[in-house]
């Protein structure tokens, strides 16, 4: 029987789920796999309608318009850096938005405890965003014709802005998965990619919060899987742990679990899985580097070897 792959995209809107599985399948193959492959789309519970075929996905570190306006960060990142909110403000309302979005009232909503231990991962992410919005700003020392260190190709306030784009959003995502009753029908988009595999090898390929829900599912169905790959993944950060519907462990029936990040990946603040997640010999975590202009996009991610290697060498030629 061929192996099969499911994907569980990350945060934030999405384009189709057909045209969605290729990108990932010639990002990971290097062609699309056809049936081999299944997108776990869980983008409808959150989003009306999906992003435009053409459009970058804000979260993969494209462009996102203003509100009310069809110019992206580019537009707007030329403003005075007055324009960018200190981190403690942007935090607050990051938080109102997420209970506003999910039915909550937030004096309602301030008191619990478990959310604020969810808001130390927002005001980390925002902080580490500046940071590093700051640093690749700084020219590296040498001699005075040395290319600086900069990666994306912006101002500050235009960096400061597209580094928060993916904080707010992978925030309010996380958010409405454990606190706004997203959870259980994310979930159930990825037990329906599941059903009817043929029983052959399978591999499980997550992002960002898909990591999260990926998890959650094949710790409760603890079904076999020859490789859980993780990219980009919150779920060594504390405060997802203890948010977790059962205590951090490898899911019965994963064979070996590959986790990837790029130290400058916002999601990933934490990068090590081991030994949280045990048996740690099951665990393998990799650095790897992530150039997109957030360092968070999946295909950046799915592109590095130490990512594909251990998936191709599952699939060998692949399906004909």
């Amino acid at each position: 029987m061929r192996p099969s792959v499911v994907y569980v995209h990350g945060n934030g809107n999405k384009v189709r789920p057909d045209l969605l599985k290729s990108q990932w399948d010639t990002a990971l193959f290097g062609r699309d796999m056809g049936a081999a492959s299944r997108m776990a789309y869980w983008a409808p519970v959150r989003y009306p309608a999906p992003l435009p075929d053409h459009r970058p996905d804000p979260l993969d570190g494209g462009p996102e318009p203003a509100k009310g306006s069809p110019a992206g960060l580019e537009g707007r990142a030329t403003n005075a850096s007055a324009a960018v909110p200190p981190p403690e403000e942007f935090v607050a309302r990051t938080l109102d938005e997420a209970r506003q979005e999910t039915g909550g009232t937030a004096p309602e909503r301030r008191a619990r405890p478990d959310e604020d231990a969810l808001a130390d991962w927002l005001r980390d992410m925002t902080y580490l965003a500046d940071t590093l919005a700051h640093t690749e700003a700084a020219p590296e020392p040498g001699p005075a014709d040395a290319l600086p260190l900069e990666v994306v190709p912006l101002p500050r306030p235009g960096r400061t802005a597209l580094f928060r784009a993916l904080v707010q959003h992978a925030f309010k995502d996380v958010y409405a998965y454990f606190f706004g009753g997203a959870g259980p029908a994310m979930r159930a988009v990825m037990q329906e990619a599941l059903d009817g595999l043929d029983g052959g090898p399978l591999v499980v390929v997550g992002h960002s919060l898909g990591t999260v829900i990926a998890y959650e599912v094949l710790r409760e169905q603890q079904r076999n899987v020859a490789l859980l790959v993780t990219v980009g993944s919150p779920l060594a950060i504390t405060e997802i742990q203890d948010r977790l519907a059962r205590p951090p462990a490898v899911p019965d029936g994963v064979a070996a679990w590959r986790n990837a990040s790029d130290l400058r990946d916002l999601v990933a603040l934490d990068h090590t899985l081991r030994p949280e997640y045990a048996p740690e010999d099951r665990v393998t975590d990799v650095l790897v580097t992530n150039d997109s202009r957030n360092h968070h996009s999946i295909d950046a991610y799915l592109s590095q070897h130490p990512v594909r290697e251990p998936v191709l060498r599952i699939f060998g030629d692949g399906p004909g």
